[in-house]
């Protein structure tokens, strides 16, 4: 397809001004791909700038809008996250792009947006109530407490986990049963379609559908039915969308992929221009793993960025041996004078007496380097220590709590549901300073409630918060004016730290509430009155037990997952225990046994077992976080069994001592 548009030097300068320092310029290859408008892949080394020149791209496209025919813009992203820091970053400079005929979303967002819902919509002439996992599991659970169906309940008891199979259930295009598993379709138990205990689960499952109660597979499973329904829709969307943008397309499971291919596929019929952007080394996102399989096929027109801003020479060699896709990184970063960034890699050696002891000396590695020059004293970027695992059940198997025995699990994130009505109260999202976020929370309580009483509206369906305003509005009463009055006041008071106050207050409100729908409460007693299960100052500590300070050396503590984009000044790779490859001294169970080869200098082959690879990808995105030192925590018997003649030149070698 011939480009629609030529972007000059003149754009490129305009996108400069807009998101880099004064005076720095996008170089040779990151122009390039800026100019390019056509069907292509780009590989990018972890720190490329990939993002940024994707924004740039981003920036100038909005100078050319509106678009030739009405045309729009796609970009779609893996993460909430992610579309927050497109959203953050140039939102303000690209109105059109984020209004009609253009969208910026998840490819969650998409799939609902432009399949699921079109599709459930003209199935069942309504929207449905919610795509969301936490609602469809609620729903899921009272039918499996309640169900009445004596053959169902005793196949669903003879289960290992009966509520969990019911959970995975959805349906495919010809209109059968099947089980998913974070997206991922697994053998059905029940094959025959005739039996009356699949008949009954299919009609479990068709009335949580009708009652628009989707789990975020169905999405997927919808967006299925919509493209076999409509043959041409994919060219539908394509004639909506010239340009579409893919970004950290190696996180996308096989399903999304799937889906994104169908819809625009690059042969000679699509009408649309598609980007896909990525490390197809970094692909660590499946169940919580990595990805094996060779979900991403790279196109014939493949561009890469090979150069690192983050990373050093020494730390981009280091990288570049764990890729199993191989693709040269190239370490550009240097000190501010010009002059190169040389701080040879430490392994910190300990003993199981010692373990507890490799983050404390980790800091006092970064003072000596700061006290020397070598790591600035006030950084652009945090000191981190990742691992893989965050904990084993066994004692002698190494997790990311035996080396910080503090570590708390994240509780935070944009949960939606909870199990009580104090969390409603004690979870706001305090990334938000306003009172419209915790009337929200307060208003999905009240509907929560609703739910458990098994109150629905005129069409027997749940109530959402607009519908139950409106409901309160048109009443002859003065209970719409208490109701906003009580939502005003109670997230004043929670913003102020009054929680339990309010909370008394909430809980002496709802019989008047409930006695609107003429309910008293019954099914919801325990989900009103039941405690918190969560300690309230340990949502306050939380990020508090996840830190190591040591004089003013601050170190966040997480896993590789959680560090997975971000930039250190410093990170510090604790080796873990993942699952035992052979037996005896063959045996290999953690990162330090299966990478030898690749901390020794040596190129990792793609021929190598499986659980190298999955270890291969964990340590690539752990180890290519820093910009200045990267450190690794290796337990004694494993270095002097596989490392002993690590070469000196390449690392320093500590050995951590029983302290004094």
């Amino acid at each position: 397809m011939p480009q629609e548009i030529n972007i000059t030097d003149a754009d490129i300068e305009y996108a400069e001004k807009v998101l880099l320092t004064e005076g720095k310029a996008f170089d040779e290859e990151r122009r390039l791909f800026i100019r390019n408008l056509s069907i292509l892949d780009l590989q990018a080394v972890p720190g490329s700038g990939k993002t940024t020149a994707l924004l740039a791209k981003l920036l100038i496209l909005e100078r050319y809008m509106p678009l030739k025919n009405g045309r729009g813009v796609l970009v779609i992203s893996h993460t909430n996250a992610a579309v927050d820091e497109i959203n953050e970053r140039i939102g303000k400079h690209c109105p059109k792009l984020f209004s009609y005929p253009n969208f910026v979303g998840t490819i969650q967002s998409f799939v609902d947006t432009f399949l699921a819902i079109p599709f459930y919509t003209n199935q069942f002439k309504q929207k449905p109530f919610r795509i969301d996992n936490e609602i469809y599991d609620e729903q899921v659970e009272r039918f499996y407490l309640n169900t009445r169906n004596k053959g169902l309940k005793n196949y669903l008891d003879r289960q290992i986990d009966g509520l969990a199979f019911l959970k995975s259930i959805r349906i495919t295009t010809e209109g059968k049963l099947i089980s998913y598993l974070n997206g991922t379709p697994e053998t059905f138990k029940l094959k025959n379609p005739e039996t009356a205990t699949y008949k009954s689960l299919l009609q479990f499952k068709l009335n949580l559908l009708k009652k628009g109660y989707l789990h975020f597979d169905d999405a997927y499973s919808l967006a299925d039915f919509q493209l076999k329904s409509i043959s041409n829709y994919p060219s539908i969307l394509q004639k909506r969308f010239l340009y579409v943008f893919v970004d950290e397309m190696q996180d996308m499971d096989i399903h999304q992929h799937n889906l994104i291919e169908a819809v625009f596929h690059p042969d000679e019929s699509t009408q649309s221009v598609i980007q896909r952007l990525g490390d197809k080394n970094q692909a660590i996102y499946n169940g919580g793993s990595v990805h094996l399989e060779n979900i991403w096929s790279i196109r014939n027109n493949v561009m890469y960025i090979n150069g690192s801003h983050r990373l050093n020479n020494r730390i981009a060699s280091l990288v570049q041996n764990l890729a199993l896709t191989p693709n040269p990184v190239e370490g550009r970063n240097i000190n501010p004078d010009g002059s190169d960034i040389d701080i040879k890699p430490t392994i910190f050696v300990y003993k199981d007496h010692t373990i507890e002891m490799v983050i404390p000396a980790f800091a006092d590695k970064i003072k000596e380097l700061q006290a020397s020059g070598s790591i600035p004293i006030n950084p652009t970027h945090k000191f981190m220590a990742v691992a893989w695992r965050k904990e084993h059940d066994d004692h002698d198997k190494i997790a990311l709590s035996d080396y910080w025995r503090y570590f708390a699990k994240s509780s935070s994130g944009k949960q939606i549901d909870f199990k009580v009505l104090e969390d409603y109260v004690l979870y706001v999202d305090k990334k938000k300073k306003t009172l419209e976020s915790v009337r929200k929370n307060i208003l999905n309580a009240l509907l929560k409630i609703l739910r458990l009483e098994n109150v629905s509206d005129v069409n027997d369906r749940v109530y959402t918060k607009r519908k139950l305003m409106d409901l309160f509005k048109a009443l002859e009463n003065n209970e719409y004016e208490i109701l906003k009055l009580n939502l005003y006041k109670w997230s004043i008071e929670i913003v102020r730290g009054k929680n339990q106050e309010t909370l008394n207050s909430i809980r002496d409100y709802i019989p008047s509430f409930l006695h609107v729908f003429q309910r008293t409460i019954t099914a919801s007693t325990d989900f009103i009155n039941g405690d918190s299960e969560i300690n309230p100052g340990y949502i306050e500590e939380e990020l508090h037990l996840n830190t190591f300070d040591s004089e003013g050396i601050n170190i966040e503590i997480g896993t590789v997952h959680s560090a997975k984009g971000q930039t250190h000044t410093a990170t510090l790779y604790l080796e873990t225990y993942y699952q035992k490859d052979g037996s005896g001294a063959s045996a290999k169970s953690y990162e330090s046994q299966r990478l030898a080869g690749q901390l020794m200098g040596n190129q990792i082959s793609s021929t190598v077992g499986t659980r190298v690879k999955q270890s291969a990808r964990m340590a690539y995105v752990g180890f290519s976080r820093p910009t200045h030192l990267l450190s690794i925590a290796i337990h004694k018997d494993r270095f002097d069994f596989v490392l002993s003649d690590i070469n000196g030149d390449d690392w320093e070698i500590i050995e951590i001592e029983t302290q004094n």
